[in-house]
């Protein structure tokens, strides 16, 4: 089984069967000497680290924007999943928003420590006139920030 790993996955010792891959922004995101020491491991037991396309990003921001979860996606957890998306591969996050977005576009998601996160789509209510916007922004009507909401 193919596994594309998030920063979660390397502040644990928690042993990986099958191929296992991870995205150069992840590496970028451990500052820490244990988490570095368990890259290193990883890396040296058969883990890859890609980059994935320009394509498989924009079906990240589709699918992001289409759940409501587009503005709460880090840039690495767009690259995780552009990346489980154009291998084929499952995710390894305690991340909700990109467990949500995983489920979404059919991408088998595994918590490390958290409980699994329940498919939702969100909606965006306005504080200050009470109306439902599409996306996040300006409400079209009062101009104040919509809140995210379970739809």
């Amino acid at each position: 089984m193919q596994r594309v790993l998030d920063t979660t996955a390397f502040f644990l010792e928690i042993p990986f069967e099958g191929e296992i891959f991870t995205t150069p922004l992840v590496v970028d995101e451990l500052n820490d000497a244990r988490s570095r020491c368990r890259f290193e491991a990883l890396s040296a037991s058969g883990l890859r680290v890609m980059s994935p396309s320009r394509e498989s990003l924009e079906k990240i921001d589709q699918a992001s924007a289409g759940s409501g979860d587009r503005d709460v996606l880090s840039p690495a957890d767009r690259e995780i999943l552009a990346l489980a998306l154009e291998i084929s591969a499952g995710v390894v996050s305690d991340d909700y928003a990109l467990q949500n977005v995983a489920h979404h576009l059919g991408i088998p998601a595994t918590p490390l420590q958290q409980r699994r996160a329940r498919k939702r789509t969100w909606r965006f209510k306005c504080p200050g006139c009470g109306r439902y916007t599409d996306g996040p922004g300006a409400c079209p009507v009062c101009g104040a920030v919509p809140k995210r909401t379970i739809k």
